[in-house]
């Protein structure tokens, strides 16, 4: 029973390790093979799964949406056309219900954001042996296909926009309007220590609460794979009970993607929401 219990603990650990590149112990710049290691190399490890996926999701991204403006017809549309049309129309009036003042950005922006977000998350539905085995083959040690289940892809992404919150804060108030903003609410200018760590507060808030909501989901939902996986594991080896086993798999396998699409989908739409909502507050002065 240990061994058995030592060998799923290692299959988990291995399936939530970044492929890592950083300062190895010995001196030199390269790839971690174990996750002690990893942990090692500090602050300025690149986790490189999460940074090529990232990259390669927006790449097909800007390739479809390419494809669709460059062959748009006014008589009677491509399915490619169709999707990017309602896609285009169902952000637009997302947008417009969130977002009061005008700004041209916002709406590129939110469907950047929800369909690189969607993108990321989407990865979830892999199996989570696959990808894996088949870098293993190629002698990559790790590889986490699920950039969102990485905390430095989301804070990433959420300090992004919180960096475009202040400048546009900045920008539509002026700095004085926005240092007023943060010392003389909501108890005016008797209440500046008070106001200052109030406001602070909730301004530094919201790049954490929209970093952590979209990974801790996805993180969940990954690791509920990888134990759903591990019933196969153990079907593996059993004599009694296997067939069980198996057929437990594959329902809570399936059942369980098919309501991760609804996560999937649901964490790219708040995080879109969460973000015009916020530069919305950043285009408004308090009253």
């Amino acid at each position: 029973m240990s061994s058995e219990a030592h060998t799923s603990a290692e299959y988990i650990k291995h399936h939530l390790q970044n492929l890592t590149y950083g300062h190895l112990q010995n001196g030199t710049w390269g790839i971690a093979h174990t996750p002690e290691e990893a942990k090692a190399m500090g602050f300025w490890a690149l986790n490189l799964d999460t940074f090529l996926m990232s990259l390669l999701l927006g790449t097909i991204i800007m390739f479809v949406f390419h494809r669709a403006a460059k062959s748009i017809s006014t008589g009677t549309p491509s399915g490619l056309q169709n999707f990017c049309e309602w896609a285009i129309e169902f952000i637009d009036t997302s947008v417009r219900g969130s977002f009061t003042a005008k700004n041209d950005m916002i709406a590129p922006l939110a469907l950047t954001i929800f369909f690189w977000v969607f993108a990321m998350n989407l990865m979830d539905l892999l199996p989570v042996d696959y990808v894996p085995m088949l870098m293993h083959e190629l002698g990559v040690p790790f590889f986490k296909v699920v950039p969102s289940t990485d905390p430095n892809a989301t804070f990433g992404m959420a300090i992004g926009v919180f960096l475009l919150v202040l400048y546009y804060s900045i920008k539509m108030k002026g700095l004085g309007g926005f240092a007023g903003e943060l010392t003389l609410q909501p108890f005016g200018k008797w209440g500046m220590p008070v106001n200052l760590l109030l406001e602070g507060v909730n301004l530094i808030a919201k790049p954490i609460s929209l970093a952590l909501r979209l990974f801790g989901n996805m993180y969940a939902g990954e690791m509920i794979f990888i134990l759903i996986a591990l019933m196969g594991g153990a079907w593996a080896g059993a004599t009694l009970g296997g067939a069980t086993l198996y057929g437990s798999q594959i329902l809570l396998s399936l059942g369980w993607a098919i309501f991760h699409i609804l996560i999937v989908t649901l964490q790219a739409f708040i995080f879109m929401t969460l973000t015009v909502v916020y530069m919305d507050m950043a285009h408004q002065e308090h009253h």
